[in-house]
């Protein structure tokens, strides 16, 4: 009951972009019937294939013909680049189907303004997201900078971090200073054999 209750919402959510791509239901309707486990480990989603295209939860005690293994550490950096996603999991069972499921992944997007312009028009559509695309990319250079000006600060005001050349010229001086000593202390040795023999 508990798989239904997860499966629920995310089969909304995908039949909400497949009502708009009439070819990712044709691609998904070869499948119909299927049903596609996605394991992240706490959670097992199980949705299945309906004739029409579209996805439902799974019923139980129908077997998966894919089952797709994730760690959920793994989601951020499969959200940030969605054409590399399927090479952080493991897939098992009907390779056609995963297949499918993979390119249907890299290509269904959430399109808000064709969401808003439903609500507000399609100017106003247009404009909130390009608004909200602008805002986002004002917080990512902000982050940028403030973590630059936080590692300048770190690097040179008060440095508490040391830069990479600097260790290196470091190591290499640390270098020198133990090969001069040796030297040294061989030039020592050989004095002490002299007035030793004397």
């Amino acid at each position: 009951m508990h798989r239904l209750t997860a499966a629920a919402p995310a089969s909304a959510a995908i039949n909400h972009l497949l009502a708009q791509e009439p070819w990712a239901r044709t691609a998904l309707q070869r499948h119909g019937g299927k049903v596609a486990a996605i394991d992240s480990g706490a959670v097992v989603l199980r949705l299945q294939v309906t004739p029409d295209g579209y996805l439902q939860p799974a019923p139980d005690g129908e077997e998966a013909r894919v089952t797709i293994s994730l760690k959920l550490a793994d989601v951020p950096l499969m959200l940030q680049n969605r054409e590399r996603a399927f090479s952080y999991v493991q897939i098992a069972g009907d390779a056609e189907f995963a297949n499918t499921i993979s390119s249907l992944s890299n290509s269904l997007r959430w399109e808000a303004e064709h969401d808003l312009e439903k609500v507000v028009g399609p100017v106003a559509a247009v404009r909130m997201v390009q608004g909200a695309k602008a805002a986002l990319e004002t917080v990512k250079t902000g982050q940028r900078k403030l973590a630059e000006n936080v590692a300048e600060f770190l690097l040179d005001e008060k440095p508490v971090l040391v830069r990479p050349h600097v260790v290196e010229d470091f190591s290499a001086e640390v270098v020198r200073l133990r090969d001069d000593v040796e030297r040294a202390a061989k030039r020592l040795a050989k004095l002490e054999q002299k007035l030793g023999s004397r």
